[in-house]
């Protein structure tokens, strides 16, 4: 059987909310699951529901109160599995100044990627993100969407073997869902392994193999999908 990429064990966070941060909001609540190299993984919640929480922890931006997450066998803050992460946040930001070309050849250089071949390989990912047409347009001037399209191009500059991806088809139009559930499936064909949260049940339905449904900082469903399916059926 294949060995997970990543593993999370009985995860929960706390925080200080209030006028005087004298309350304790429990926003997770004993998280746990696994991930397996190759998979296409869905994290199911409604809004509020804990995934953004959770997935800033993954991604090591953000420290549990309590539990582990391994991430490649290693700490999430550890370079040896961070190199091999690529992460697309909840809401996506860039310097606005910079145009989309500018904006992956900056974070490449910083990724890692070889200085010959930024370039190219920023070009490359602003095709397969339909963006290569505004790649000499400022980011002030993308629309939401086309920020979105973005941040999945700069989450894989350095071909990382796995990808985070919180609510990736957030502000896309149909078209756009259409050509990022295509890029999803492309990155499975190619081996690796992919954690997408979302709130609509038929992005899981298509894309993932296994799902965990997450609802109140808890989980209340997990599995495989055609299990799940079939148990709803019974």
């Amino acid at each position: 059987m294949t060995e997970p990429v990543l593993l999370v064990s009985d995860l929960r966070k706390t925080f200080a909310v209030g006028p005087l941060a004298t309350r304790q909001f429990e926003a997770l609540r004993g998280i746990s699951l696994e991930v397996r190299a190759g998979s296409s993984f869905g994290f199911l919640g409604p809004n509020g529901a804990g995934k953004s929480t959770t997935i800033k922890i993954l991604a090591g931006l953000l420290l549990p109160t309590s539990g582990r997450v391994t991430l490649f066998g290693s700490d999430p803050s550890s370079p040896t599995g961070r190199n091999r992460l690529g992460y697309l946040p909840e809401n996506p930001s860039f310097h606005d100044h910079l145009t989309g070309l500018e904006v992956l050849c900056f974070l490449g250089s910083l990724a890692g990627v070889a200085r010959k071949m930024i370039k190219t390989r920023a070009s490359q990912l602003l095709e397969l993100v339909g963006l290569s047409r505004a790649a000499g347009t400022q980011v002030r001037r993308y629309s939401k969407g086309m920020v979105q399209r973005l941040g999945i191009a700069q989450a894989l500059l350095h071909e990382p073997e796995l990808l985070i991806l919180d609510e990736p088809m957030s502000g896309l139009d149909p078209m756009g869902r259409r050509d990022v559930k295509q890029i999803i499936r492309q990155l499975r064909q190619e081996g690796r392994t992919v954690f997408f949260s979302t709130h609509i049940i038929s992005d899981v339905e298509e894309l993932c193999d296994e799902l965990v449904i997450i609802d109140q900082g808890q989980i209340v469903r997990s599995g495989r999908l055609g299990d799940l399916i079939a148990a709803d059926d019974c």
